[in-house]
């Protein structure tokens, strides 16, 4: 494995020019040796060295739905878009409800993925609610924490034992929040724009009094409870209350929910349905406001990549979902950083730092003797990602076309470098 020698970088919050020396896929220290001439050099000038991010929710398809994503392609979009390490879903097909499924998806990343890949696994077989998952042999075998994906358990008997399964063995669990009977048969958020499009709306409540059962429920068995994607004023506000408490409750949002209003369905884009759904306003407001507070404890992407042939249909008619590796970073400078709401470094902590402490992931920091996971960004440059910019298979973005600020230049994870923009 070769020696880099990064020079001219800042760190986040630093104005100072430093210098990253990389050997055998470990972070040595700030300074390379004296005399050092077999390694590469970067020069990083007028970049941000940044550590490898973290995002604790993916969907990379793979098995059964692999020409939406795969492990390779979907670590390829990760790649560009600085991340180092991920924790993929498992509503794979067949979902990932067994230790052998477990296995299959870390041997096949071990062998396609050019970075760190976690998984997940199901917390109840087939994520159809009803029976647990053999929890203890899914951690043994690696798993990072239980979810059903994008299904609330319905039942509050069965999510009580998941819950108290959980705690037992040592595994969050990660909760979609959303009672199915309110959403119904919607496809965008219920308000003043669902009603001038006649499309059937999601009362931000389903979300809400979701969020409030199951961190109830959390608070009951003493189990460890992260909400995913949170979108509404009313869910933050719940969140809050509930860490005011001690209740074991962590949450995340992702770029869509501070990026965007429903106003943007308007032109029947598929690629703004999303679930939750785009928000007004005022929920934008909030998330950012839990972003500032800290009770939405760090960003996700939610990745979900649709083929074009399932989004370019009817609105009504297209899936739930958009990627967002490639461009979440950007996102965050735009609309986080640029505004003022929130320092450059504190989203890179948010992105980095903060999901790996919320999972207990071994990632996220730049210390010396530590793997060299790390992402170079000019944070200054503006960019309009076109299809060609994705790494994903997929493209069922929100960001294609709109004006961004921020590019990732480089990527290394371990030491080599797994992506390079000129």
């Amino acid at each position: 494995m070769s020696r880099i020698v990064i020079n001219n970088a800042t760190l986040p919050g630093s104005d100072k020019k430093t210098s990253l020396y990389i050997d055998e896929g470990v972070l040595k220290g700030w300074d390379a040796p004296a005399g050092l001439v077999d390694a590469e050099v970067i020069d990083a000038s007028g970049l941000v060295a940044c550590p490898g991010l973290v995002d604790l929710r993916v969907h990379f398809c793979e098995p059964g739905f692999e020409s939406k994503e795969t492990l390779a392609s979907g670590s390829i979009a990760a790649a560009r878009g600085g991340f180092t390490t991920v924790v993929t879903m498992s509503d794979t097909h067949p979902p990932i409800d067994n230790a052998g499924m477990v296995e299959f998806v870390l041997r096949r990343a071990r062998e396609a993925a050019s970075i760190r890949v976690y998984t997940s696994a199901c917390a109840t077989k087939g994520m159809q609610g009803h029976e647990l998952t053999e929890m203890a042999e899914l951690k043994e075998a690696g798993v990072v924490f239980v979810s059903d994906n994008r299904r609330d358990i319905e039942s509050s008997a069965v999510l009580r034992r998941v819950l108290e399964y959980a705690r037992m063995v040592g595994l969050p669990y990660v909760a979609h929040c959303e009672d199915a009977d309110l959403t119904g048969k919607g496809h965008m958020h219920e308000g003043y724009w669902s009603t001038v499009l006649g499309i059937p709306g999601m009362p931000r409540q389903a979300e809400e009094v979701r969020v409030e059962r199951n961190i109830r429920l959390a608070e009951m068995t003493g189990a460890h409870i992260h909400i995913q994607h949170v979108s509404s004023a009313g869910a933050v506000d719940t969140i809050r209350r509930a860490k005011a408490r001690g209740v074991r409750v962590t949450a995340e949002t992702c770029p869509p929910y501070w990026s965007f209003t429903d106003e943007m369905v308007q032109t029947f884009d598929t690629n703004a349905k999303l679930n939750p759904p785009l928000r007004e306003a005022s929920d934008i407001a909030a998330v950012i406001a839990g972003l500032q507070d800290g009770t939405l404890d760090c960003i996700a992407t939610g990745h979900a990549p649709h083929t074009p042939t399932e989004k370019e249909v009817e609105f009504a008619h297209a899936p739930f979902g958009c990627i967002g590796l490639d461009t979440a970073l950007s996102a965050a400078i735009t609309y986080l950083v640029q505004p003022g709401h929130l320092s450059f470094e504190r989203v890179i902590e948010l992105m980095s730092a903060a999901p790996a402490r919320v999972m207990g992931l071994p990632a996220g920091t730049l210390e010396p003797g530590g793997p060299a996971d790390l992402c170079l960004v000019d944070p200054e440059q503006p960019w309009t990602p076109t299809p060609a910019d994705l790494g994903s298979r997929s493209r069922n973005s929100p960001f294609l076309g709109k004006a961004l600020v921020g590019r990732v230049k480089y990527t290394l994870c371990g030491g080599r470098i797994v992506h390079y923009a000129a």
